[in-house]
């Protein structure tokens, strides 16, 4: 296996988060949602040198991402993808599915500040946008477009914080802001 240091700033995600303080600002037909959830999410390198064109160099981490709410211990959110760092420029790509037909490439580019403790991964995505994409299926494009995605993560030691919010446009709402944060805790590292 690579060694973790070459992941830049991707290296601080890899290992298993859990937490239990998790917010969920859901749309709903009559009255919208504030569900309290907990989750884990399990970050793993991916053990190649990746390469495209024979010029830009990537590192990558997969990740799983699983979301259960409070009240009934139903899974809500399930997801995959992976975050890629560009050695060369810094950028950061995140790539991602959920298994409602939606699909996400958001980006964003890391910018290293030695002073902060914090390391901050932060990206987003637009409808129709040249850097970045959202594909869905034809049922969510009619009943619940996303039309804007951003999501930050801010990682420190063994904490990690993320705000995220999806923009659609569902039940008769225009760009409702659909948000989501929790704080996790790395329970295994690598």
């Amino acid at each position: 296996m690579e060694d973790i240091k070459n992941y830049g700033p991707l290296q601080v995600l890899i290992g298993t988060w859990q937490g239990n303080m998790g917010i969920d600002i859901a749309p709903k037909p009559d009255e919208d949602e504030n569900n309290p959830y907990y989750e884990t999410l399990i970050f793993e390198p991916v053990d190649i040198n990746i390469e495209n064109a024979e010029k830009q160099q990537l590192r990558a981490v997969r990740y799983h991402q699983l979301v259960r709410e409070k009240s009934n211990d139903k899974v809500s959110h399930d997801e995959t993808g992976y975050w890629i760092w560009n050695i060369e420029d810094n950028s950061l790509t995140l790539t991602f599915s959920i298994p409602r037909g939606v699909n996400v490439l958001a980006s964003g580019v890391f910018e290293k500040n030695e002073s902060a403790k914090a390391i901050v991964l932060d990206v987003s995505a637009k409808l129709n946008d040249d850097n970045s994409g959202i594909i869905q299926s034809s049922f969510m494009h009619k009943n619940a477009k996303t039309i804007a995605f951003t999501r930050e993560m801010r990682i420190e030691r063994d904490k990690l914080f993320y705000t995220q919010e999806t923009v659609v446009d569902i039940y008769d709402k225009k760009s409702f802001s659909h948000t989501d944060e929790n704080t996790l805790t790395r329970v295994y590292n690598l």
